[in-house]
């Protein structure tokens, strides 16, 4: 099946509709630590693009004084043995907290007032305040950035939009181990948890959107 016949499938069945944007929004950057972009880790990869574009896309939230929240998947030692997860993912467990493995790349400049989720699944949603957080910023549109595309990007777009957040992700700021699931996923996220968009097409979002009152 051609990758239109893929496509006139879905549309057949109702899905990949695109969303209204929302007019209060805030930037979630999942787990771009050096245990995801510091190649001389076997956990990650070379992210180096995308950690730029998200710096650029940071730099324009930024500016207009919007929310950006980041996420690091972090563990204590005790939860090598009880997280089933672990048991499934094994070199995950060598992100320990305390370890460069779960600091955020010094590249995307986190600033002290940039709160930090710790979490210890795939989604950025999953055990954490992430949602009420969000939901006491009164933040209606969530665009995702990080890693890995199959893994916790998706996990956190599924469960956004079922925290009642549309979800914009831009395609040039989320990054995978290969090339076939990040391809994969991001065609499953367009279809049916948000909109896989260019970064040109969000920065001219967050141009647009008011400056946000302190």
């Amino acid at each position: 099946m051609s990758s239109a016949q893929v496509r006139q499938v879905y549309t057949t069945a109702g899905f990949g509709a695109r969303l209204e944007r929302g007019k209060r929004l805030a930037i979630v950057v999942v787990d771009f630590t050096y245990g995801f972009t510091d190649p001389v880790y076997p956990t990650a990869s070379d992210m180096t693009s995308q950690v730029e574009a998200t710096r650029t896309l940071l730099d324009m939230a930024r500016s207009r004084n919007l929310p950006v929240i980041f996420t690091t998947i972090a563990y204590e030692k005790g939860h090598v043995k009880t997280l089933a997860w672990l048991r499934k993912a094994t070199g995950m467990a060598s992100l320990l907290l305390g370890t460069r493995l779960v600091e955020i790349d010094g590249r995307l400049g986190r600033r002290e007032d940039e709160v930090l989720v710790v979490k210890h699944g795939a989604s950025a949603f999953f055990g954490t305040d992430l949602a009420s957080h969000l939901a006491a910023l009164h933040v209606d549109t969530v665009v995702i950035t990080g890693a890995t595309t199959s893994g916790c990007v998706r996990a956190s777009a599924v469960d956004a939009v079922q925290s009642g957040f549309d979800v914009l992700v831009p395609r040039e700021c989320v990054a995978d181990r290969a090339s076939v699931p990040h391809d994969a996923n991001l065609f499953d996220i367009d279809q049916k948890y948000g909109d896989v968009i260019g970064l040109d097409d969000a920065l001219d979002y967050l141009a647009g959107v008011a400056i946000r009152q302190a």
